[in-house]
């Protein structure tokens, strides 16, 4: 009798009670709904609040998001997700929405309101409402647009080019810049740049723009603000010039001697089938390419930071008594043996005298690179601040590092044939942000004073008016 009382016990216990503590611990599971918000740090005048949820034990059960203001409460979403049943928990446990806000269209007025949402999952927690998620967050509601005010007076820039753009924004605008085509060209506090600015300054911004060689007339060149709640606004530039050039077309002749001399310079990582050379033309034609965008891809890195200090000192300086062996956006031909193996755009200017010349830094600033860049060879890289650098290539040493400020005309280095330099010779260049320009304009005093300095100094004497 004993040993039968004993069984149903264990009956009980094993096929019962076990099964029934089993659900119960999974069913009242106190892990709570996960919930990531994305959206500006206000509400503009339409935008879209992005959710993601998850729940991987329980499922999703209901959301619930809305913003209260004025005493009054403005529902946005209220979603039920399905139910898997008695036992087993919501069909969904991870999913995004976009929940779109037009304050307008709500009758929701401007001014700081509570955005909140409550997300709940098919736990029996909560006498079987779920475990609950609130998130609140005070936002802003803003439905007017920032405005700009364009104070450099004309817009000048030719093909290849550089520019200068100046204005004030109403208010602050963490997106803000300038667009030229699809680059983007971030801009910089003018407060840098006037003496003894005050805090209405705070809201003017200056910024050096380029068009690249590829661009011309047609080009769409605006300034685009965004302000904390996304209300966003477009301006295009007034008395805008864009003026088309055409560039030289050179053909350059590679040797035997060049290709045994310089080769072996360079490595390449083995490559398979059409990448793995297999004389050295090919080697060179991988060498012209490959690691040509690979180093224009390093020069980008390096202009990613660019000091918030206008360090320009009027025009570049020259390498002295040097003469132009080739010119910017040269659309170079490759020939080997009379055949055409490769094309190229130069992206600088050659210049040329006696062997191991002295190289002046082009202008004031701080050396942010000083080592090897591929076919550029030992290189030396100036920020002059606000966007604008230049770059001293094929160099046979140099004498400066990382960090030092240097002054306008102050050695850097000397000319050299490293890289893929046939001679002796100096690559200079100049690029805004990521665009490679013309030198031409910024080693010209009358160009730099008359579209820079002149610009600068006409908007710093109206702030004081």
């Amino acid at each position: 009798m004993e040993k039968n009382k004993l069984k149903l016990i264990m009956f009980v216990c094993v096929f019962i009670v076990l099964p029934v503590v089993f659900i119960l611990m999974t069913k009242l599971e106190g892990e709570k709904p996960y919930v990531i918000l994305t959206m500006p740090s206000g509400i503009g005048v339409s935008q879209n609040l992005s959710i993601s949820l998850s729940d991987a034990k329980s499922g999703m059960r209901r959301i619930w998001v809305g913003l209260l203001k004025d005493g009054r409460e403005f529902v946005f979403l209220k979603k039920e997700f399905p139910s898997g049943g008695f036992f087993g928990g919501g069909k969904v446990n991870e999913i995004s929405l976009d929940v779109p806000i037009q304050p307008q269209a709500s009758g929701i007025t401007e001014g700081k309101g509570i955005l909140r949402i409550v997300a709940r999952d098919f736990s029996w927690r909560g006498w079987w409402n779920g475990n609950k998620t609130l998130v609140e967050k005070e936002m802003m509601v803003d439905t007017h647009p920032p405005q700009i005010d364009i104070l450099s007076r004309s817009h000048s820039i030719r093909q290849g080019g550089s520019c200068l753009v100046i204005y004030r924004v109403s208010e602050p605008c963490p997106e803000n810049g300038v667009y030229v085509g699809k680059n983007f060209f971030p801009v910089y506090s003018f407060r840098n740049v006037i003496g003894n600015p005050s805090e209405d300054d705070a809201d003017i911004f200056m910024a050096f723009i380029a068009l690249s060689y590829e661009q011309g007339r047609g080009t769409d060149i605006f300034i685009r603000a965004t302000d904390p709640s996304g209300n966003s606004i477009r301006t295009d530039l007034p008395s805008l010039y864009i003026g088309n050039k055409s560039f030289k077309k050179d053909t350059i002749n590679i040797s035997d001697r060049f290709l045994d001399r310089k080769m072996p310079e360079f490595f390449l990582a083995p490559g398979t089938g059409e990448n793995s050379p297999t004389s050295q033309v090919e080697k060179f034609i991988r060498i012209n390419n490959e690691l040509r965008e690979a180093n224009y891809r390093k020069f980008l890195e390096i202009a990613e930071k660019s000091d918030d200090v206008l360090y320009l000192k009027g025009g570049f300086k020259q390498l002295p008594k040097s003469a132009a062996m080739a010119s910017f956006a040269d659309h170079r031909e490759y020939r080997y043996k009379g055949r055409v193996i490769d094309h190229q755009v130069h992206k600088g200017l050659d210049l040329a005298s006696v062997a191991h010349s002295p190289v002046p830094a082009g202008n004031s600033g701080k050396v942010v690179f000083a080592g090897d860049i591929g076919i550029y060879g030992k290189t030396v890289v100036i920020d002059h601040g606000f966007g604008l650098f230049s770059t001293y290539s094929h160099l046979s040493i140099f004498n400066v590092k990382e960090g030092q400020l240097v002054s306008r005309g102050e050695t850097i280095g000397k000319t050299g044939k490293t890289g893929l330099a046939g001679g002796d010779h100096l690559h200079f260049g100049i690029f805004v942000h990521d665009t490679f320009v013309n030198p031409i304009e910024w080693l010209d005093r009358a160009w730099v004073r008359d579209n820079i300095l002149k610009k600068i100094k006409t908007v710093k004497s109206r702030l004081k008016q």
